[in-house]
């Protein structure tokens, strides 16, 4: 079985070993969840057993130092909206929303994925904590830079913000069609630079991880990279809509991606 197994096996970033920070983008690996869903499925939005996800979540909570209760996870829209956190809310029960930001330490930050770009930010002199949900459509629209502002308003320095792209599905799994280039490409004619010719006519694969990562370098970010995962191709880490889509199964597990600030 796929992701089996007791141990959690997050991965983490070195850009991100700052003090006064814990941050963690979770696998699948670690969890209670059988079936499609083993085993870490962290999503309060899948068919999964409520009871299973929420073992999943405090498991990866624990491992970042603080409690289920201290997570915070937006309902997650494709928007360009970030909520600041000052009060956790319960699970599934967080604001429409694509973004999470707080200054408040103990508070974990997270959003889920399973495809799309989960990005974590830190102002580590600033104090100040984010995370995002960047699907192509996010992306596209701006909820990234709404990540950045919302941490400026809680006192963050762009030039000090650190973020980095957690697994996310890669150009040689996301094949997409002349609308959807499009749609880009009408957006800014440089986008063109993101899509390479598939293998069906009129058809392209897109580079989301290579736009994400230039979308946040635009932003004035300090440090912008990725961890130049494919949730796509690494079945035994990671949930992927498109591979669940492909295969015709019925649902998909989701990926935990989380960031806060520790008492230094």
């Amino acid at each position: 079985m796929h992701g089996a197994g007791s141990i959690l096996s997050p991965i983490e970033a070195p850009a991100l070993a700052l003090p006064g920070i814990a941050h963690a983008f979770f696998t699948r690996e670690g969890g209670v969840s059988t079936g499609i869903y083993a085993a870490l499925n962290t999503g309060i939005g899948s068919n999964d057993s409520r009871e299973a996800v929420l073992e999943n979540r405090s498991r990866a909570m624990r491992h970042l130092g603080t409690t289920l209760g201290k997570l915070a996870t937006p309902y997650q829209v494709h928007s360009t909206d970030a909520v600041i956190v000052e009060d956790v809310w319960g699970p599934g029960l967080g604001p429409k929303a694509d973004a999470v930001v707080t200054d408040r330490p103990g508070v974990a930050v997270g959003v889920g994925a399973a495809d799309c770009g989960p990005v974590l930010f830190a102002d580590a002199e600033g104090r100040v904590v984010g995370a995002a949900h960047a699907g192509w459509k996010g992306a596209l629209a701006g909820i990234l830079e709404s990540t950045v502002a919302a941490m400026e308003r809680l006192g963050a320095v762009r030039s000090r913000i650190v973020a980095v792209l957690g697994p996310t599905i890669s150009a040689a799994a996301y094949e997409v069609g002349p609308e959807f280039v499009a749609r880009f490409t009408d957006a800014d004619a440089g986008n063109a630079r993101f899509f390479a010719p598939s293998k069906r006519a009129k058809h392209s694969m897109f580079d989301l991880p290579a736009y994400i990562v230039a979308r946040l370098e635009k932003s004035g970010v300090g440090s912008a990279g990725s961890l130049g995962l494919c949730t796509y191709s690494d079945e035994a880490r990671f949930f992927s809509y498109r591979r669940t889509t492909h295969r015709g199964e019925a649902d998909y597990g989701r990926l935990l991606s989380a960031i806060m600030l520790t008492d230094v």
